[in-house]
């Protein structure tokens, strides 16, 4: 069985812990927190070497770090990964574009919001990265005028991997109101039988 290392209210973390919901299985999980250095420890340090979750440990040891090569590797061959090539690059593309384009102006503002004191000079940062926030926002509510889901009408692991963030913008002061193709989006992904919530903690 594979082990994560997750910290529940980790957007990364949870896109791990949505899909391996969505395919039903099972798996180890260790919470890891963040804002007490349990992931700078020695012992974590030695599973990945930049001290930051999520990080899946295969049954052999090995373990993969960042989010989305883990859900490349979880989802690879599974309902969730398209096989035709143009396709699945299609799904890259998406993959990339949250990771540059979306995660540092969705998931580091609502960071710095939740996380981090009033008086924190990060707050100082936060009207240029909710700009480009929603400037992301507004790139996806254009595609998403046309597409059911990222990628035509197939659920793949390019909408787990937005869905993450981007469901919870408001929490980093985003409001997702003008965004009537993104919130139509969400609704698309949370239909699926086996939707958890970013609250979802595994026994």
């Amino acid at each position: 069985m594979v082990t994560l290392y997750d910290y529940l209210d980790s957007g990364n973390g949870y896109k791990v812990r949505l899909l391996l919901a969505l395919l039903g299985q099972p798996y180890r999980w260790v919470e890891l927190d963040i804002m007490q250095g349990q992931t700078r420890t020695s012992k974590f340090l030695a599973k990945n070497a930049n001290g930051r979750i999520p990080t899946l440990e295969l049954e052999d040891g090995i373990c993969i770090a960042e989010s989305n090569a883990i859900l490349w590797y979880l989802g690879e061959g599974t309902a969730f990964d398209p096989q035709d090539r143009l396709v699945r690059a299609q799904m890259l593309q998406w993959m990339f574009f949250e990771q540059y384009s979306h995660e540092p102006f969705v998931a580091t503002p609502r960071f710095i919001v939740k996380h981090l004191p009033a008086d924190s000079p990060r707050r100082a940062e936060l009207p240029k990265r909710l700009e480009q926030g929603r400037a992301a926002l507004t790139v996806m509510e254009s595609h998403l005028g046309t597409h059911r889901f990222l990628i035509g009408e197939r659920h793949t692991i390019a909408d787990i991997a937005l869905y993450a963030y981007t469901h919870v913008a408001h929490e980093a002061t985003l409001d997702l109101t003008p965004y009537s193709n993104v919130r139509a989006w969400l609704g698309h992904v949370e239909a699926h039988p086996r939707h958890v919530p970013i609250t979802y903690r595994p026994s």
